[in-house]
Order: structure tokens, then C-alpha cells, then sequence
């Protein structure tokens, strides 16, 4: 009877521990598809750079909350982690970057700011490398922004343009076989966060994903073949699409560098480093933002790394610890590639009851009447 009540009790416990994490999702799962970017994806695929020199009219109208006064909500709390693991491959070609403060290292912004970036690079860490080492300079200390005391719908389409312009430049300036080898290249992927708003650019198949009450909302779109839409775009261009490679060649449709194969064609290659820019508002319901190599997501769902790292949250509270433990399962999971991820916390995760220490389970056996009697025959030393 002991040995039986300790057994309800324990899986009564291991019930309620799922059961928890569970309900709490399925209540929020259905406003989900209200969980949109507060503006659409930016459409045209241009490259030419000297567009961007003048002013640009976006074809789209923010909407009215994503420039509203970021004095009406407090800041989010930033803090963040990051864990990067070579994986199963012979070199590590991720770079990554994290300042939970940019103010500090700018001096100019009038808010609050942060700024994240991961680049993956191939045919060697030298593309990767040169845009991490230059990535203030591109985004920040070589465009002008213009100087205002708040947030308006002005200066969230220069910065939009800006970050779009610092991509193409990257990729220019890639194109220099004194800085890398032309069979070099990268993909990118920056979030800058200034007060609530939230900007994401991204040019490959790097993540970023939004957790918001639990629920994974993804703040860019992976560049691959398989994407419909990259497909099309790849072959209206004079592209074609062999086992999923670009020209049976890069598995990424957009990517900075790469030379060897944008070249003759240039600006009309099907592989392109413009980047897809979502801006969103973050609110009291955003905990915390995800970003990653590839490597993380070849073989787990955002909405799985979001449930992981969301349990780690509340058991540790440590972005750092948080995004080693995602990297940790992705390789256990037997990813092929590098793995890198950033973990960047908007808020502290809400306590919850902590689950019963498990107890170790005992398991009762029959033995037959012939088991018995070759265990009683074996202690008699027979």
C-alpha cells in the first residue's frame, strides 16, 4: 500500500507539472493569429544602393501604435545571454553580437537601446567575421539618422532604410577580394530595440522569435529555396532551384558576399543581400526574443525553442544559462551545423510553484514458481 500511494502521489505531481505550462498555452493559443508585426514585412528587392541616398517613401503607412510616445509604457528590462558551440563541424563560422546598453556606446540615442546580431557564414569564417567587426560602423556611425528628443514615424523609416542600406553596403564591401575570398559569404540577421519598438532585418536563414505569453510568434522569415515566395523570385531572375540549392549551389536564396556566384550578373543574380525588415511594438506580454543560427532551427521548431528556454527562465532566470541549454538541445537533437543563439530577455518570468522533488519509483515483480525455486537453489550455494 506504501509503495502504491507513493506512486499516485509522484505522478500526481509529474500531472500537474505538465498540466501547468500546457493550459496556460492553449488559453493563449487562440489569439495567436492577433499576434501580427505592428507593420508588414517591407516589400521590393531592389540592390541598388543610391536609392537609398535620397529620401524613400515606404508603400506602406505605420500604424499609429507603432510610433506612439515611448513615454506612454515603461522600457522594457533588457538583459541578455548568449551561448555559441562549434558543433559537429571542423571550423566555427558563427559570429555573433550582444550590447544590452547602445546608448553607452553611441551616445546619441534619447531611449533606451540594444542591439543583436548572428551571421553564419560559409566558405569561411571571413565574411561573418568582417561584418561583426564593422557592424557599428554600417548601422550606426555611417548613416544619419536624424536627431530627435522621440519616436516618430520619420525616424522609424530612416532607420528601416538605413539598416536596409547597411546590408547592401556589407555586401559591397564583401565584393573586395582584399578583405574576403569572392567564394566567401555570410548570412545576417540584426534586431535593434530602441524603447518598445523592435526592429528585425534579416537576408538568409537565421531566426528571430518573439515569445509572447508563452506563444512563438516569428519575427523574420527564413530565405530558403522551400519558402514559395524566394522560390518564384530566384526563377523569375533566370535562377532555378536543384535539391534545394540556388543554382544547385547555396541553400539560402539572400546572403551577403558570395561574389563568385552574384557575379557577372550583379544586381539582377537570384541571390541578393536585401533584407526583409519587420517592426514591431513590444508590450507587457513580449518575455523574451530568440535569435539564432541555422543550425538551432534545422532541427527544432520555434515554438519547441520557445517552450525550452521558457522553462529554463523560470527555473534559473539567467538568459546566458538559457541559451546554452538551447544549444545544448539542438545538439543533442544531432544538428549538423555550427549552433549559436541569443537569448534576450524583456522581462522577468513570472514565479510559479516550483513541482515536488520526484521521488525514485519502485516497480513490483512476479517471479514464477521455477524463478523461485532457481533463486532459493542458487543462495544454497547449489
Amino acid at each position: 500500500m506504501i509503495v502504491s500511494s507513493q506512486k499516485t502521489v509522484t505522478e500526481t505531481a509529474d500531472m500537474m507539472c505538465n498540466v501547468i505550462d500546457v493550459q496556460y498555452q492553449l488559453c493563449l493559443a487562440k489569439d495567436q493569429q492577433n499576434m501580427t508585426p505592428s507593420t508588414p514585412v517591407f516589400d521590393s528587392i531592389s540592390t541598388e544602393i543610391s536609392r537609398f541616398e535620397s529620401v524613400v517613401s515606404c508603400t506602406e503607412t505605420l500604424n499609429e501604435t507603432a510610433v506612439e510616445s515611448s513615454a506612454a509604457k515603461p522600457f522594457p528590462c533588457i538583459r541578455s545571454g548568449s551561448y555559441a558551440d562549434i558543433g559537429t563541424r571542423l571550423s566555427m563560422d558563427d559570429e555573433h553580437i550582444r550590447i544590452d546598453d547602445l546608448s553607452a556606446h553611441l551616445g546619441y540615442f534619447k531611449c533606451p537601446s540594444s542591439f543583436y546580431a548572428v551571421f553564419d557564414g560559409h566558405g569561411g569564417p571571413d565574411a561573418a567575421a568582417y561584418v561583426k567587426r564593422n557592424a557599428m560602423r554600417l548601422f550606426f556611425e555611417d548613416v544619419d539618422l536624424p536627431q530627435i528628443s522621440d519616436i516618430d514615424d520619420i525616424f522609424l523609416k530612416e532607420l528601416i532604410n538605413s539598416h536596409r542600406k547597411a546590408f547592401l553596403l556589407a555586401d559591397r564591401a564583401l565584393a573586395d577580394e582584399s578583405i574576403v575570398d569572392s567564394s566567401c559569404g555570410t548570412t545576417a540577421l540584426t534586431a535593434l530595440v530602441l524603447g518598445r519598438h523592435l526592429v528585425v532585418a534579416n537576408a538568409g536563414d537565421c531566426r528571430a522569435v518573439l515569445c509572447r505569453k508563452g506563444v512563438a510568434i516569428d519575427a523574420s522569415q527564413d530565405h530558403k529555396p522551400s519558402y514559395f515566395p524566394e522560390r518564384r523570385r530566384v526563377e523569375e531572375l533566370g535562377g532555378y532551384i536543384e535539391d534545394e540549392y540556388v543554382n544547385g549551389y547555396l541553400s539560402v536564396t539572400r546572403a551577403l558576399g558570395d561574389w563568385d556566384f552574384k557575379l557577372p550578373l550583379g544586381p539582377t543574380s537570384p541571390l541578393i543581400a536585401e533584407p526583409d525588415v519587420q517592426l514591431f511594438m513590444l508590450t507587457e506580454d513580449d518575455e523574451f526574443m530568440i535569435i539564432g543560427c541555422d543550425g538551432i532551427w534545422d532541427v527544432m521548431s520555434s515554438q519547441d525553442a520557445v517552450s525550452l528556454v521558457r522553462r529554463g527562465l523560470r527555473r534559473h532566470n539567467d538568459p546566458e544559462l538559457g541559451a546554452r541549454e538551447l544549444v545544448m538541445e539542438a545538439s543533442r537533437l544531432h544538428s549538423a551545423d555550427n549552433l549559436t543563439a541569443v537569448v534576450v530577455c524583456f522581462s522577468s518570468p513570472n514565479p510559479v510553484e516550483s513541482c515536488p522533488p520526484q521521488r525514485r519509483r519502485l516497480r513490483c515483480f512476479c517471479l514464477s514458481e521455477e524463478a523461485r525455486n532457481k533463486l532459493k537453489s542458487l543462495f544454497e550455494g547449489n
